[in-house]
């Protein structure tokens, strides 16, 4: 063991740098079987290096040093759902390797031909069991893994077919599942075997540019259940860097490969990666895994692995599984700020940061670097302002530590565009909300009824600004042209804010808008670059006008004479404040007739008119307003539907869970007002939860990380029961009378939530 992880050179290293099993170590459990001391891993490299003094094939003389190689990244602010330009790293050439490690290779290696079948297997499997005679299971597993040779002969369809397509592997899907399956079920001599070959596999000598058997092989040791011992995590670094260290088009042709596995076996894979990346970072048993210091790129090679799982995620549609299935929850406890220092300080160079890979990290965390980024900008941009009046001996105010917003109610829609246009530089401060006439402080409760407000009247059908599209439910720009965008960038200003301030907005979008809000996720340095610009497809335009799509899907798929029959050309009209205009889609498009021919582009030409031309200048000024407040470089670590979820909170409302985090002052859970009150809000419509969930904290929404994240509190106040109950929204606190009674509660409590607008002092 004190050799295992020092510095080693040669064969010396490889021997001991790879699997963590030792003559003198402890027996190492795979799966059902008797326990039995793993063999000697010396004793297997000196049979190997037996094997190529007589000639047979031999290894490079320092596969640590093979496998240690680099791998590049693109600069993290492009986000690529996988690392796109990775480094082929150098490879040993047979002709520079000294005399005495060349050994004869062929350059296009036959595959020997297997004929085991799935069902042969299997019956093989059924006789060993009952008999207790394993001897054939055992050659055959013995035989398999071997080598890369030897895995293509036993799984390859066609053992000398080429299978070079991204469509197919070429791989015996059920015949891997099989030998996969039943492993675990064997005695310890086999699945220690299979992993010995496992090892002379990756110990074999390096070749040229890797042929598409080379990726079969990686692709199917890819799959071994084997990997969820901590016990085999040396040998699985070593296949994950392997296959991390792969070139891009290699890359390309294994995420294709992936995504056509099984959902249950594309899922488990992930889940075994992820839990690779959390036990390397919190082992149970530090003693159990090398020191971190020794072995520093397992969790790269791990995440560039889970990067092309993920990319094949991307590409299938429907996708495989959710993308929230790709979170690991562990990295919410590491320094995430650190990461995102060094990936801002680095982008995606060599130094490694879990924000290169922006898929890994959950909701949570990316909204908590937005958090600490916008405080810090924050305290910055109130430092300058404050060393600014020092500067010019002026008296300090420390309102001006703050972006103040002072509205009347009556005129909240123009006081508030007025306030945000004269106080556009003091966007990045703590923002605090006066209503005119009310007394009381803001703590982030009026702060939060601001919003809610605004929206509300923002989104009003009758003030034009959006339309309501009663199919999708969803509210989407007018198209009307005007002279002044400035109310559109005032919601894009006030969704900044929100997601500046973790306000959550009750705001209906469909997530294409999201999508376009990143395009780009920066904004360009050259003002005359078009933004909000993102490709539209007949899916997108199914969020938003689902009828249209249908339609526009029908005139695709139609059989008959299109021209005569629908009579269309490219020209289409719209109406525009009570008005009908015409627009051609391309000049001339009036005299264009759509034909079967060119009614592809006709249909791809009007999605692009409706969701980004015609309504350009309005998104144009609404992307600019967000990007105003939220210029951070922790956007490009977002997905359009984790912006919704930052801008939107969550709709879906659970009680239960509010209960279980509920604290609680001067009452105890087992109180009888405390027991009436959550029969009474369990009971509730969905409409009265909301209503009670804006009583108590300003916001009908849920935020990102749930209703834990809320800090409620029930507190008890000593008055009268006729009292209504009060609330404290700066502070999620509501204050109840001690009720007596389940019916008195819900009387009184439905009363309070059904009237919660406003602030005043009796």
């Amino acid at each position: 063991m004190d050799g295992e992880h020092s510095a080693l050179s040669g064969v010396e290293r490889d021997r001991e740098r790879l699997p963590p099993i030792y003559s003198n170590s402890s027996s190492v459990v795979l799966g059902r079987g008797a326990k039995q001391p793993f063999p000697s891993l010396g004793n297997f490299i000196s049979s190997l290096s037996q094997k190529r003094d007589a000639g047979g094939r031999g290894f490079p003389a320092s596969f640590a040093g093979t496998l240690t190689s680099t791998v590049g990244l693109r600069h993290g602010r492009e986000l690529p759902p996988i690392c796109n330009d990775v480094r082929q790293k150098h490879r040993l050439s047979i002709d520079t390797l000294p005399p005495e490690l060349k050994a004869p290779f062929p350059l296009d290696p036959i595959i020997p031909l297997r004929t085991k079948t799935t069902k042969e297997f299997q019956e093989d499997m059924d006789r060993a069991t009952q008999s207790g005679d394993w001897r054939e299971v055992r050659d055959f597993y013995l035989t398999t893994f071997e080598s890369f040779i030897e895995i293509n002969a036993a799984f390859k369809r066609e053992a000398n077919g080429l299978f070079n397509t991204i469509e197919d592997s070429g791989v015996n899907a059920k015949f891997v599942n099989a030998v996969y399956d039943t492993l675990l079920g064997t005695p310890q001599d086999i699945q220690k075997s299979v992993l010995k070959g496992i090892i002379n596999s990756l110990l074999r000598e390096w070749k040229g540019p890797r042929t598409k058997d080379d990726l079969r092989a990686y692709f199917i040791l890819l799959q071994n259940p084997q990997y969820s011992s901590t016990n085999t995590y040396v040998i699985y670094a070593h296949l994950l860097r392997q296959i991390a260290a792969l070139s891009e088009a290699d890359h390309h042709f294994l995420v294709h490969w992936l995504k056509r596995l099984s959902a249950r076996r594309f899922r488990q894979l992930v889940e075994r990666l992820l839990q690779f990346i959390s036990t390397r970072l919190f082992p149970g048993d530090p003693d159990e895994l090398p020191p971190l210091s020794k072995c520093s790129w397992w969790i790269p090679s791990a995440t560039k692995v889970l990067s092309l799982f993920n990319a094949a995620n991307s590409v299938s549609s429907p996708p495989i599984m959710p993308f929230t299935d790709f979170y690991n929850i562990t990295l919410e406890h590491i320094d995430f700020m650190e990461e995102y220092r060094i990936w801002q300080n680095h982008g995606n160079s060599n130094r490694f940061s879990f924000c290169q890979f922006p898929f890994i990290l959950s909701t949570v965390v990316k909204k908590a670097i937005i958090q600490k980024d916008s405080e810090q900008q924050m305290i910055s941009q109130a430092r300058q302002s404050l060393v600014s009046k020092v500067s010019r001996r002026q008296r300090v105010d420390m309102n001006l530590l703050f972006l103040n917003i002072k509205v009347r109610r009556a005129q909240l829609l123009s006081d508030s565009l007025d306030e945000l246009t004269r106080k556009r530089c003091d966007l990045k401060k703590k923002l605090r909300v006066t209503f005119v006439g009310e007394a009381g402080l803001d703590m982030g409760g009026l702060t939060k009824e601001w919003f809610l407000l605004l929206v509300r009247q923002i989104f009003h059908t009758d003030y034009g600004m959006f339309t309501y599209m009663k199919d999708s439910r969803c509210h989407w720009f007018s198209s009307w042209k005007c002279d002044n965008y400035s109310e559109f960038q005032l919601v894009g200003t006030l969704m900044g804010l929100a997601v500046y301030n973790s306000i959550a907005l009750d705001i209906h979008f469909p997530l294409y808008c999201y999508r376009k809000l990143l395009s780009p996720p920066t904004v360009p340095c050259d003002q005359n670059a078009f933004v909000g610009m993102a490709t539209a497809t007949l899916e997108d335009l199914q969020q938003v006008m689902p009828e249209l799509a249908h339609g526009l899907g029908e005139l695709l798929s139609y059989e008959g004479n299109v021209e005569e029959d629908f009579y269309l050309t490219f020209q289409i009209s719209q109406e525009e404040m009570g008005i009908m205009k015409s627009y051609n889609l391309k000049p001339g498009g009036d005299k264009i007739p759509v034909t079967k021919q060119n009614r592809k582009e006709y249909v791809q030409l009007y999605v692009d008119f409706l969701l980004n031309k015609s309504i350009y200048k309005q998104f144009a000024a609404f992307y600019h307003g967000f990007h105003s407040v939220c210029a951070s470089d922790a956007l490009m670590l977002l997905r359009p539907e984790e912006v919704e979820m930052l801008v939107c909170g969550s709709p879906e409302l659970d009680m239960s869970a509010l209960q279980k985090a509920a604290q609680y002052e001067g009452y105890s859970k087992a109180d009888t007002t405390v027991r009436c009150f959550w029969e009474v809000v369990l009971a509730f419509t969905l409409e009265l939860q909301k209503k009670l969930l804006h009583f108590a904290t300003g916001s009908d929404r849920v935020p990102v990380g749930g209703m834990a994240d809320l800090n409620f509190k029930i507190s008890k106040i000593d008055v009268p029961t006729d009292w209504l109950p009060v609330s404290h929204t700066c502070f999620n606190q509501i204050c109840l009378p001690p009720y007596r009674t389940r019916k008195e509660l819900k009387h009184k409590l439905t009363i309070a939530i059904s009237n919660a607008e406003g602030f005043g002092l009796e």
